[in-house]
């Protein structure tokens, strides 16, 4: 299972059940590898998913807010996670904003819990495996 986006190796992409599989649709066909959930580990709680994410040494991309729990109250560590919060917006947009974003954003993505809503990105500090 090695994923990465063959222009930047060091890309790695983890998508939880919650991500609309349109954005994952979308990233493979502008070139990323995505491992997904809903494909190759369909029923995992998200602390598996998190596992998952870090021995791979994947972003990992949901639009599940529990990760931020895990993260934050739990403080479990990670190579990075964005939240996609864009459920009240057309899913057609909210496809290509993820995508865009995960594409402009990457090196802003790596390592930080980062939110992607409607107003744009809000990158957060947390506990990190270095």
């Amino acid at each position: 299972m090695n994923c990465f986006y063959p222009m930047l190796p060091e890309m790695k992409l983890l998508a939880d059940e919650s991500v609309d599989f349109g954005i994952i649709t979308g990233l493979r066909q502008n070139g990323f590898e995505v491992i997904s959930v809903l494909e190759d580990f369909s029923g995992l709680t998200d602390t598996e998913v998190l596992k998952i994410a870090t021995d791979y040494k994947c972003l990992l991309i949901t639009e599940d807010k529990d990760f931020g729990e895990l993260t934050f109250r739990l403080k479990l560590k990670h190579y990075g996670i964005l939240l996609i919060r864009l459920s009240d917006l057309s899913r057609q947009y909210r496809v290509e904003t993820a995508i865009r974003t995960i594409q402009s954003h990457f090196d802003k993505l790596n390592n930080n819990f980062t939110v992607l809503n409607k107003k744009g990105l809000r990158i957060k500090k947390s506990h990190l495996i270095k």
